[in-house]
């Protein structure tokens, strides 16, 4: 079971992955797996949520928690047991507990060793940023979106000839 993003770039299980994406690039990444409907899918969202209403969520094996807190979402993750945990990126559950942001990206790297796990965003911030560090894979996708627009930046990603984080490209319009 793997969720392809784009064409060629999949997400699998046995791994954390932090994904920096439009939001119709994610729910349609969702939508369009058919597999997603046979595994245990926790979907866990903060205080609000970008995507979660564009989710399809027939399938009863479809779980969502929502994470008031810090504490809460490490709770959540620590006590995980699908074969998918989404985490929508919400930055407020960590307004004035940053010191639960190592705590947190170590659940998530943790819940990977037996899930997919994917921490999303669509857009950067320095909370996502401290959780992606500890990411086997970490993605970004150009937000215009058009198919066949590069990633702009990966980490763990070579086998696809994708370039190391850090490294940026100007574009010229």
């Amino acid at each position: 079971m793997q969720i392809e993003i784009r064409k060629g770039l999949a997400l699998q299980p046995g791994t954390y992955s932090a994904v920096i994406a439009p939001e119709k690039v994610m729910v349609s990444a969702l939508n369009s797996n058919a597999d997603l409907q046979r595994f245990l899918f926790l979907y866990i969202g903060g205080n609000y949520s970008r995507i979660l209403s564009g989710i399809q969520r027939s399938s009863t094996n479809f779980e969502v928690r929502r994470a008031f807190t810090s504490h809460q979402l490490l709770t959540m993750l620590r006590e995980a047991g699908h074969t998918v945990v989404f985490v929508e990126h919400d930055p407020s559950l960590f307004d004035g507990a940053a010191n639960t942001l190592e705590p947190v990206a170590g659940a998530l790297k943790e819940a990977g060793r037996e899930s997919l796990v994917i921490l999303y965003t669509p857009a950067m911030d320095r909370t996502f940023s401290a959780l992606a560090r500890r990411a086997d894979r970490y993605i970004e996708i150009v937000a215009d979106g058009a198919e066949g627009q590069p990633v702009r930046a990966a980490r763990g990603m070579r086998q696809y000839g994708l370039r190391p984080a850090g490294q940026r490209t100007l574009e010229v319009r």
